[in-house]
Order: C-alpha cells, then structure tokens, then sequence
C-alpha cells in the first residue's frame, strides 16, 4: 500500500483511477489570488472549476495533478475548495515555474530546496495540506543560471523527501536532455522524474532517449496548436501511437495543461480559449482516446497512460 496526498489528505494510489498528470485550475501570477481576487474572478473561478471537473469526474476523469507553483498564482484553499466540490482528487505541487522569483537568483540550491521540503512534510500555505508533487520549468534557451538552482533545489528535495519531479520544458530544443543531465549529476533516480510538454515535438528519437534513460515521459499539451505551434493534435496523438508502438507504453503519460481561468497568454480570452479546445478537461477522453482505439492501440494500453502508469510513478 502506497498513499499520495491530495488536497484532500492522503490516499492510496490505488484510488487515483484515471489521472491527467499535467493540469491546473487557475494560472496567475505569484499573489495575485491572495491580494487581488478580482482580477482573476476568484468566486467565478471556483464555480468554473467546480462545474468543468464536476463533468470530468461524470465523463472518467478521477484525478488531475495541478503544478500551479507560487509563480503560477497557486491558490491552495481554492483548490481544495474544487476538490472537495467536484469529487476530482487534486495533488498539488511545491516547486517553482518559470517566474523564478529573484530573491531565489543568488540563493542556494540546498535554501531553496528547504523551502519545497517544508511544503511537502509540514504544509502550504499555514495550512496541513502537503505537496505531492515538486513542479520545475525550464523553457526556449534552455537552463539558465537560476534555472539550474531550482533543479538542483528540486532534486535535493526530491531526494530527501521521496517526492517526484515534473519538468514543464521545450521539446522543440530537447531541453529535457538538459534537465536530466542536471538531475543525473544530483544522482536522483530518473524514475521519479517526468519530463512534461513532450508531444510539443514529433522528435520520436528524443522522447524515446529520454525515456531510455528511465525518465518518464509527458504528452500533455492537447489539443496544442496555439503558440505551442507545431503539432496538431491529430500529429500530437500519433506520436502517442508511435511510442505505444515502439514499446514504451508503460513510461507515458497523458493531460491537456488547461486551467479554467488563464491569465498569463495575451491571446486567450474565454471566447478564443473555448473555441480552440470546447472540451475542457475532457478533451482527451472525448477525442484522443477514440482516435486511439480506432488506430488499433488497445483497451489495456489506454489505460496504462491513463491509470497503471501514473500509479506506478507515484509509487516509484
């Protein structure tokens, strides 16, 4: 028996059925929910979260994994709030996204890493509910200098605490070869790392590299175009089928990054955001998972990506 905390207090991971390992439901910025909740319509927000997940849960969905870290605006209370109303389980992250605050710039990795232990053992936000995820991003460039600090301070506390990674990066510039470089140097176990965003590139040799070397990989960007470019979601699916193919099944998994309240893309009002994806959190069993089953991917493996693999990545 292995337990994973939610939002909600630990479970097992025997009860996290079928997981969407890269989501949110708010996306801000560092404070603006606490001290300024009526620039991201905090009531209105919850109400949405509530009724998208509420209808995710009728549909299949029993878990998201939200990495909303402080830079991302992270609201714990409301999150727990959908949770609790929505009957999706949540688990929630530590970790720092790309808005790395600069009072982290010229800190340590091991001060750093002090801070996201503290959140996964004692709790966030004066409250007892504890991480279960510890969220890094590194993005077009690469790792840059403060980048590496949050890696290194991820790594640490992932150690220390027995608590997975998820890497937000660009596939289009293989970055997570970079990252696992850095995590391989701090000698964590890469079977506790998951290198998010992945199905933002066709590169079938990168993502299989990655995996080769025992990360888990992430195909968690759907339906995509936008700014994320490349990949359609129809070619985003046939990368899925391409890995499935070449026997790596069993180290992927699947979520869509959406939130119901964006505030960080200048484009994306509710009118264009629901136009380009009117599924929501659902978009993935009510278009991928059918496009799957009728390219001859199986029963069994859709739900290893859906359910046995994010099982056995909590468990590892």
């Amino acid at each position: 028996m292995t337990s994973i905390q939610t939002v909600l207090g630990p479970i097992d991971t025997s009860k996290l059925g079928q997981t969407l390992s890269h989501e949110h439901v708010i996306v801000s910025s560092g404070g603006i929910p606490q001290i300024y909740p009526e620039f991201i319509k905090r009531d209105e927000s919850i109400n949405k979260g509530i009724a998208r997940l509420s209808e995710a849960k009728k549909e299949g969905v029993d878990t998201i994994v939200d990495v909303t870290t402080l830079d991302l605006g992270r609201d714990i209370k409301l999150i727990e709030t959908v949770s609790r109303e929505s009957g999706v389980n949540i688990i929630c992250a530590t970790g720092t996204w790309r808005d790395i605050p600069r009072a982290f710039w010229n800190s340590t990795p091991d001060a750093v890493a002090n801070l996201y232990k503290r959140e996964i053992t004692q709790g966030i936000e004066d409250t007892n509910i504890k991480a279960g995820i510890i969220k890094v991003a590194n993005d077009k460039g690469g790792v840059s200098r403060e980048g590496e600090i949050i890696l290194r301070a991820a790594a640490r506390a992932s150690k220390s605490t027995n608590t997975p990674i998820s890497a937000h990066t660009w596939a289009p510039e293989r970055v997570g070869e970079q990252q696992i470089r850095i995590f391989e140097d701090e000698k964590v176990d890469l079977n506790k790392v998951y290198i998010g965003h992945s199905n933002d590139t066709t590169d079938i040799f990168y993502l299989e590299g990655l995996m080769d070397k025992g990360a888990w990989v992430g195909l968690d960007r759907y339906p995509g175009g936008r700014e994320m470019g490349t990949p359609k979601w129809e070619e985003r699916t046939e990368t899925l089928i391409k890995l499935i193919s070449d026997g790596y099944g069993k180290k992927l998994m699947i979520g869509h990054d959406w939130s119901v309240t964006l505030n960080i893309a200048s484009n994306d009002t509710e009118t264009s955001r629901n136009k380009y994806n009117p599924d929501d959190y659902l978009f993935i069993h009510r278009n991928v998972i059918p496009y799957l089953k009728n390219s001859g991917i199986t029963q069994e493996q859709i739900e290893d990506i859906l359910i046995n693999n994010p099982k056995k990545f909590f468990e590892s």
